[in-house]
């Protein structure tokens, strides 16, 4: 089965700069933590944007939205921000491409002890390759439909919406 993986930066792929003492932006994770997870198969990455998804808004999400509709593999997972997932996520179902696309990212930075971001891709890469054609957000060890799912941002999870 071929899957691609369509990295936006997000939490999953911050790095801490040392010098100027914030979380930015390098090169994606995705080769490392497909080593490291001993991931065979057809899986392709590409990394057309790394930004908070703060900062995503409408171009970025129509940018999206094209490279899943002219990739080659008809199941994605896509890398994303969770502040702003739950809207790519219902900008990417309401296009209704005959793909099954899982979105997922991390709590904590890839980087950091305690990450989320290693067990989502995991837990992303086998629901995009079992579930029916659709959009899902798939965080924690939970699968939810693109049109009945939010962030909790008090307890920080996703939810049943």
């Amino acid at each position: 089965m071929n899957i691609r993986i369509i990295a936006t930066g997000g939490t999953f792929d911050k790095r801490y700069d040392p010098i100027a003492g914030t979380l930015a932006y390098g090169e994606t994770h995705l080769a490392e933590i497909l080593a490291r997870a001993r991931v065979e198969g057809s899986v392709r990455f590409e990394s057309p944007m790394q930004l908070d998804s703060l900062e995503m808004n409408d171009e970025h999400r129509c940018a999206l939205l094209a490279a899943c509709r002219d990739c080659a593999e008809s199941r994605i997972v896509v890398i994303h921000g969770t502040d702003t997932m739950v809207q790519t996520a219902r900008a990417l179902g309401a296009a209704a491409l005959e793909r099954t696309i899982v979105l997922t990212g991390a709590m904590i930075p890839y980087d950091f002890t305690g990450s989320d971001a290693l067990f989502n891709l995991g837990f992303a890469l086998c629901a995009a390759g079992t579930l029916d054609r659709g959009v899902y957000v798939a965080m924690n060890g939970r699968i939810f439909p693109w049109d009945a799912v939010r962030k909790n941002r008090a307890l920080g999870v996703f939810e049943a919406a």
